[in-house]
C-alpha cells in the first residue's frame, strides 16, 4: 500500500514538471514585440476580418428580415443540426487521431513508416469524392450491398444518409487534420519526463495519460479546432448525404434568391457559433508553457515494444485505412474502368495538375509566412491583443467557400480592380480559409522550445531573425512542414473559392473533378481525381521519410 501511494504521489510531481503549468505566462499588452511581428500581424488579422465586414454590410441592407430569418424554427433547427455534427466529428477524429500518433512514433509497429504516410493520405480526398465514394459503396444499395446479396442474399443495406453518413465521411477524411498537429508534437517532445515517471513506478498506460496526454493539448486543441471549422464549413459531403447543416442552409439560401442579405445573416450565426468554438479551444488548451524548464536538448522518446498487441494495432490501422483510402480509390477505380469500357477517353489533364500543384506550393508557403509573426507574437508575447490576433485568423476557416469568394469579390470590385480575377487574390482567399492550418502546427510545435535557447543565442551577439534560422526554426520544423502540408493538401481540393476567383482559363484537377460530377460523368472525373491523390501523397511520403531519418538519429 504504501509503495502504491509513492508511485502516486511520485507520478503527480511528473505531471506537475511536465506541464509546466502552474506557472502561468504574465498577460502584457505588447510590450517587447518589436515591430517586425507586430505590424504584419495586425495587417493579417485585418485581412481576415475582410468577410465578416461584407456579411455585416450585407445584412445591414435587410435587417427587419434578418431578424424574422433568425427567430424561426428552422434556424434553430439547422443550428442544432450542425452542433451535433461538429461535436461528433471532432470526437470522433481525436478517437482515432491519438491512437495513430503513439502508434506511429512511440512503438515497434510493423511498417509504421508506411503507416504514416497512409493514415495521413485521406486528407487529400475531397469531401464531395468521399461522400460519393461511402454512398456508392456502403449505401443502401451500394457495391458491398451487392456483393452481400450474390453471396448472402442480403437485399438491402440500413441507410447511410443523414447524421451518421455525415459523421462517417467528415471524420474518415478530415481526421488527419488532428493526427498531423498531434503527430508533429509527440515526435518533438522531450522523453525524460516520461522515463522518470517509468523509473518511478507508473505503467505506460498511466505514463502516457498523466505525463504524455498534459503535453499534446496544444495540438489536440489546435487540431479539434480546424476539424470543428472544416465541418461547419463543409457543403459536399453533407448536401450528398442530406444533411441540413448551416452551410448547406447558407448555399441553398445564395442559389435560391437574389437577395443575398438572408444568406449573410444565417453566415453570421455561423460566425458566433465560432466565437463559442473559439472560447472553448482557449480553455481546452490552457495558458500553460509546453517546453523544458531547463536548457538543452531533446530525446525522442524509446520505442515501446507492443507485444501482442502488434496484430490488434495493425488490425487498427489498417481498418482505418481500407475505409479512407482503400475504398475511396477502389470506387474511382471501378469507375475509371467502367467508364473504359464504354469507350470515356482517358484524360489525366497534365495542366490542371500542374496548375493544381504551383497554387497549392505557393499559398502554403505565403500561409507558412503569415503564420509566424502571429504565432511568435501568442507564444512569446502572450496578452489580450496578442490572444485577439491570433482567434481573429480562425474567422474565414469557419465560413464557407463561397462566402469569403464572395467577400473578394466584393472588396475586389469596388476597391481592388486590378487584382480581380488574379492568381494573386485566389492566393489571398486561400490564406483567409486556411491559415489557421498553419498557425495550429506551428503553435504546438514553438510552444515546446525553451525561449531561454534564444535568449541564449541573442547574448552571443546573434539577430532575432538569425536565431530563428538557426536556433528556431530547426526545433520547430516539424510544425513547419505539418502546416505547410495541410495547407498543400487542402488548397488542392478546394472548390468553391476556386470557381469563383479563378483567373480565365485557370484550371485545377478540383475544378475539373466537379465540372464532371456536376453533370453525373462520374467515370469522367475517376482519372482526374486519382491524379490529385497521386499528386498530394508526394508532400505526405517526403514528410513520412523525414520523419524516419529523424527517428533513426
Amino acid at each position: 500500500m504504501r509503495a502504491t501511494r509513492r508511485k502516486q504521489k511520485a507520478t503527480q510531481t511528473i505531471v506537475t514538471m511536465t506541464e509546466d503549468t502552474t506557472i502561468r505566462p504574465r498577460r502584457r499588452f505588447l510590450t517587447g514585440a518589436p515591430a517586425l511581428l507586430w505590424v504584419p500581424a495586425m495587417l493579417i488579422a485585418l485581412l481576415m476580418l475582410s468577410p465578416l465586414v461584407y456579411l455585416f454590410i450585407r445584412a445591414s441592407e435587410g435587417r427587419s428580415d434578418l431578424v424574422e430569418l433568425l427567430w424561426r424554427r428552422r434556424t434553430f433547427d439547422v443550428l442544432r443540426n450542425s452542433v451535433v455534427l461538429t461535436v461528433s466529428v471532432t470526437l470522433a477524429s481525436v478517437a482515432l487521431s491519438l491512437p495513430i500518433a503513439w502508434l506511429t512514433t512511440r512503438t515497434d509497429l510493423p511498417g509504421r513508416r508506411i503507416w504514416s504516410v497512409l493514415t495521413a493520405l485521406p486528407l487529400v480526398v475531397p469531401s464531395y469524392v468521399g461522400a460519393f465514394t461511402v454512398i456508392a459503396a456502403l449505401g443502401p444499395r451500394g457495391m458491398i450491398q451487392g456483393w452481400l446479396e450474390a453471396w448472402f442474399g442480403v437485399e438491402r443495406l440500413p441507410e447511410i444518409y443523414g447524421l451518421f453518413g455525415a459523421t462517417l465521411t467528415l471524420t474518415l477524411f478530415s481526421f488527419p487534420y488532428v493526427l498531423l498537429p498531434v503527430r508533429a508534437a509527440m515526435s518533438g517532445m522531450d522523453a525524460s519526463l516520461e522515463e522518470a515517471a517509468r523509473s518511478m513506478g507508473s505503467s505506460s498506460w498511466t505514463t502516457f495519460r498523466r505525463v504524455t496526454l498534459p503535453q499534446l493539448r496544444p495540438g489536440l486543441a489546435a487540431g479539434a479546432l480546424l476539424i470543428a471549422f472544416y465541418t461547419l464549413s463543409d457543403f459536399g459531403a453533407v448536401s450528398l448525404l442530406q444533411y441540413d447543416s448551416f452551410t448547406r442552409a447558407i448555399y441553398n439560401q445564395y442559389r435560391g434568391a437574389f437577395d443575398r442579405t438572408l444568406a449573410a445573416g444565417l453566415a453570421l450565426v455561423l460566425v458566433a457559433f465560432t466565437g463559442l468554438v473559439l472560447l472553448l479551444e482557449a480553455w481546452a488548451r490552457g495558458a500553460g508553457r509546453y517546453h523544458r524548464s531547463t536548457v538543452g536538448a531533446t530525446r525522442p522518446g524509446r520505442t515501446i515494444a507492443l507485444g501482442r498487441w502488434k496484430r490488434v494495432a495493425v488490425a487498427f490501422c489498417g481498418v482505418v485505412v481500407t475505409l479512407s483510402l482503400v475504398m475511396p480509390i477502389g470506387v474511382l477505380v471501378y469507375w475509371l474502368v467502367r467508364g473504359l469500357r464504354a469507350g470515356e477517353p482517358l484524360r489525366l489533364i497534365w495542366d490542371a495538375a500542374l496548375g493544381s500543384a504551383a497554387v497549392a506550393g505557393v499559398a502554403a508557403l505565403v500561409a507558412l509566412l503569415a503564420a509566424l509573426p502571429v504565432v511568435v507574437l501568442s507564444v512569446r508575447y502572450p496578452g489580450r491583443l496578442t490572444g485577439l490576433i491570433e482567434r481573429v485568423t480562425y474567422a474565414g476557416n469557419a465560413l464557407p467557400g463561397i462566402v469569403v469568394a464572395l467577400s473578394l469579390v466584393f472588396f475586389g470590385v469596388r476597391y481592388a480592380r486590378p487584382l480581380y480575377q488574379t492568381l494573386t487574390m485566389l492566393v489571398l482567399a486561400y490564406i483567409i480559409r486556411f491559415l489557421p492550418q498553419t498557425i495550429g502546427s506551428l503553435r504546438a510545435s514553438l510552444l515546446q522550445v525553451n525561449p531561454h535557447i534564444e535568449d541564449a543565442a541573442r547574448s552571443l551577439g546573434h539577430t532575432s531573425p538569425r536565431v530563428w534560422l538557426r536556433v528556431t526554426g530547426p526545433l520547430v520544423m516539424p510544425g513547419l512542414i505539418s502546416g505547410w502540408t495541410l495547407v498543400f493538401l487542402t488548397v488542392m481540393k478546394e472548390l468553391p473559392v476556386t470557381l469563383l476567383l479563378r483567373p480565365t482559363g485557370f484550371d485545377t484537377l478540383a475544378t475539373r473533378i466537379w465540372g464532371a460530377t456536376a453533370e453525373g460523368f462520374w467515370a469522367r472525373a475517376a482519372a482526374p481525381a486519382l491524379l490529385l491523390i497521386a499528386i498530394a501523397a508526394v508532400p505526405m511520403i517526403a514528410v513520412a521519410v523525414r520523419e524516419g531519418r529523424s527517428e533513426s538519429r
